[in-house]
């Protein structure tokens, strides 16, 4: 057994959440406690009653908010839940400290495990995406499709732009960085990390970015806001360096789930190149590229990745449907 496979486990805490964070019309917010951590949920209710659930996974610095967009334009598709990672969002860091993707990889599980939610859609992004490959992969019986926006996965050569991200999870560069940027705003900090994630930050629209502002003036006052952003970064690489079956790559192989993978032209974290490994990686897996998007296509492009999406859930419920003998 893997060591991301647990027991199912009840939760032992599922409360109403009011917090500073934004919610979106139609979404709510709640708490979720389990052994060990306690995760923020974003859903939106059913538009109506047999949907099948999805749950998304969101990407390094980034929060369930990140999926509010696509979880709207696929209102009426499937029954939307997205979690905050712990440390992220409106998570509180978890009880062990440990941050690296198979302790992501077991909250999500714990998650589903404790709501009986399996099998999901799972969809994730960046660091998300190594999460839920891994999901996927250890727990089969959980994902019923796999939806992966810029995975991070494993390069041999990493573009240029993603090396600073990567110098965070080196000892002392965070905090370093902290010091040196203590005078920029959050309005600076916010245009810095949507030059880095968009393909055309101009495309984010001034409540938007408001909105993104208002919530990084509100994490950064949270006391485990840059140990959080340190230990994941340096959980992810440390994923990257793991080879054998515990390999990423050798992961993506293991998923049976009907894959969708979404790669951005203008990418500047994850290589636009890895898209044709990825889609070799994933045995029959449909591949959307959009040569305008960045890092985040589902924020810039929901409406087409919902597009894309839906012509998957289509396809394989046309595959899996019971002949009529």
């Amino acid at each position: 057994m893997s060591s991301t496979e647990l027991p199912a486990v009840p939760p032992t805490s599922v409360l109403p959440k009011a917090a500073a964070v934004r919610v979106a019309e139609g979404e709510r917010l709640r708490s979720v406690g389990l052994p060990g951590v306690t995760l923020t949920v974003r859903s939106r209710p059913p538009a109506r009653a047999g949907l099948q659930p999805a749950l998304y996974v969101h990407g390094l610095g980034g929060s369930s908010q990140n999926w509010s967009a696509l979880m709207a334009a696929l209102d009426g598709v499937v029954a939307s839940e997205a979690v905050d990672l712990p440390g992220f969002g409106d998570s509180p860091p978890p009880d062990d400290g440990d941050y690296s993707v198979t302790a992501h990889a077991r909250a999500v599980i714990r998650y589903l495990d404790a709501a009986e939610l399996g099998p999901v859609h799972l969809l994730g992004n960046s660091l998300g995406g190594a999460v839920s490959t891994r999901v996927a992969a250890v727990r089969p019986d959980l994902v019923r499709t796999l939806t992966l926006v810029s995975p991070a996965l494993p390069e041999l050569r990493v573009q240029r732009t993603a090396v600073p991200t990567g110098l965070v999870g080196l000892p002392g560069v965070a905090a370093l960085f902290s010091r040196l940027t203590r005078e920029w705003t959050a309005e600076q900090r916010v245009r810095g990390v949507m030059a880095l994630c968009y393909g055309d930050p101009a495309r984010v629209s001034p409540d938007a970015f408001r909105d993104a502002v208002q919530e990084l003036e509100r994490r950064l006052r949270l006391p485990y806001f840059w140990d959080a952003l340190t230990r994941s970064t340096r959980g992810l690489l440390s994923a990257y360096t793991l080879g054998g079956q515990h390999g990423l790559w050798r992961q993506a192989e293991r998923v049976l789930a009907p894959a969708l993978l979404v790669y951005g032209g203008r990418d500047q974290l994850v290589g636009y190149r890895m898209a044709q490994r990825s889609a070799r990686a994933f045995r029959g897996s449909r591949l959307l590229t959009l040569p305008d998007a960045g890092h985040v296509a589902m924020m810039e492009y929901p409406e087409t990745v919902a597009r894309a999406f839906r012509e998957l859930l289509a396809d394989t419920a046309a595959t899996t449907a019971t002949p009529r003998g």
